[in-house]
């Protein structure tokens, strides 16, 4: 009669970890070298579904099993087995990581947001708009009494055509005439296109 064979494990291969843990704990190389052969893939899997960046993971894995190495003493058989305690580490481990990127990034975008130049140059617009405001200014000069004061009070004040008229006592059609031959100097003065 044939014996039942079960595929992919062989009991007779497994190591018991406890023990293994406690010659790490000693220092023993050989030791460690069998229960990195052990916990090495899920450890990376963990950190990786965790971590999800291919290169970071790889050195997460790697740090932790650094700390196996050291902290094996550490390592109680009563609180769980060898492999969720290492596991443990390694997921600890990874999520530090993962926070400790979204904190650098939170940091350097709040960073940039403070050194970041200004879509403007506040000088040149202060600059642009007073030598704007002379311009205008100058045209202003070369209009005609009854439409410097019919704009003035148009524009500037913001009465309507009928105010400006009873406020210069002419009549409303002298008011649209005047404002409408300033407003086309002006226009000329300043350069813009009609």
């Amino acid at each position: 009669m044939k014996e039942a064979v079960e595929i992919g494990k062989n009991p007779a291969a497994e190591p018991n970890l406890p023990d293994l843990m406690a010659e790490v704990a000693r220092g023993d190389t050989e030791a460690f070298a069998t229960l990195y052969d052990v916990v090495a893939g899920p450890v990376l899997g963990i950190v990786r579904r965790v971590v999800r960046d291919g290169a970071q993971s790889e050195e997460v894995a790697q740090e932790v099993l650094i700390e196996v190495w050291r902290t094996a003493a550490r390592y109680r058989p009563e609180r769980g087995s060898v492999t969720n305690w290492v596991l443990t580490l390694a997921h600890q481990r990874a999520v530090d990581r993962v926070r400790s990127v979204e904190a650098s990034a939170a940091r350097e975008q709040r960073a940039a947001l403070l050194y970041r130049t200004p879509e403007f140059d506040e000088v040149t617009e202060q600059v642009e708009a007073r030598l704007e405001h002379e311009q205008v200014r100058r045209c202003l000069r070369t209009l005609t009494e009854l439409q410097r004061q019919s704009v003035t009070l148009a524009y500037y004040r913001g009465l309507t055509y009928r105010e400006v008229a009873e406020l210069l006592s002419l009549p409303l059609g002298t008011v649209k005439t005047r404002l409408r031959d300033g407003l086309i100097r002006l226009r000329d003065c300043l350069g813009v296109a009609a």
